[in-house]
């Protein structure tokens, strides 16, 4: 049986019994919760949690599991000229799911940030003719249901299909990435960050840690490294992990004057 991480979402490979432990949950960067580590199934969601699909703008959809399960992030299914790219994923994955993005084209591929997205991946290319899921090397390790659907890539960025590129940023993880699609609706260039670039409620701004829920700060490189990662891109709207936290406009000096607030921040308390 295929297991799914109560707190985290990650679904592990085949086995008879629930395993010990959750590896990325027990990492400084995730948490076990105060009643242990739980456990639970595809089916067992599918009985009393559905996905919601909310559509962000032309061409682009938010899936996000309802009521709230795990971490709560949200998937996006991007539609472009040359096929559908599904980015970052969610844990449950039901028939009028499968439904409801099969009416809107081919599943191209399946493209995630990091490792607390990985959820039940290999579930999601199985019912869509085996879309290749493409991960950044640099987190290979935190692969729990090994797959030949997985395709992991190297190097700082991946050109993909329709104007999306994956883009390393590191940072929150060594693999982290973000994803830029220069023809988004608008004209004017999207970024969907995941957690490598944090939308925050203020949503003229932008933030960047290595643990959000165990608020374990990055340093003055490794945010450096991520805000010259995204310069050399075009990007209008920031798109982050959780539902509503939007940046509509002026996306990128958000993420410089992000950058700026966090770096002056942390130089004072030294």
């Amino acid at each position: 049986m295929h297991f799914i991480c109560g707190t985290c979402g990650t679904q592990y490979r085949d086995t008879p019994a629930s395993p010990a432990q959750c590896p990325i949950c027990e990492d400084e960067r995730q948490y076990v919760g105060l009643s242990g580590q739980q456990w639970t199934t595809l089916n067992q969601l599918r009985q009393d949690h559905r996905v919601t699909v909310h559509e962000e703008a032309l061409g682009i959809l938010s899936l996000t599991v309802e009521p709230h399960f795990a971490i709560g992030q949200r998937a996006f299914l991007l539609q472009t000229s040359e096929g559908n790219l599904l980015w970052d994923c969610i844990a449950l994955l039901d028939e009028p799911t499968i439904e409801c993005i099969a009416s809107l084209g081919r599943l191209k591929a399946i493209c995630i940030s990091h490792p607390h997205y990985y959820t039940t991946m290999v579930e999601w290319s199985r019912a869509f003719n085996n879309a290749p899921v493409y991960l950044h090397r640099d987190d290979a390790q935190w692969v729990m249901r090994p797959d030949p659907c997985i395709h992991f890539w190297e190097g700082e960025t991946k050109q993909l299909f329709g104007g999306l590129t994956a883009i390393r940023c590191g940072g929150h993880f060594d693999g982290a990435a973000v994803l830029h699609w220069l023809d988004a609706p608008g004209g004017q260039g999207a970024l969907f960050s995941g957690d490598t670039i944090q939308v925050v409620p203020d949503r003229r701004f932008v933030s960047f840690m290595r643990s959000y829920p165990n608020l374990i700060p990055l340093n003055a490189t490794a945010i450096q490294k991520i805000v010259n990662a995204v310069e050399p891109f075009p990007f209008h709207r920031i798109y982050g992990a959780f539902p509503k936290m939007t940046v509509s406009t002026d996306g990128k000096n958000a993420v410089r004057r992000s950058a700026e607030r966090y770096l002056n921040a942390i130089r004072a308390a030294v």
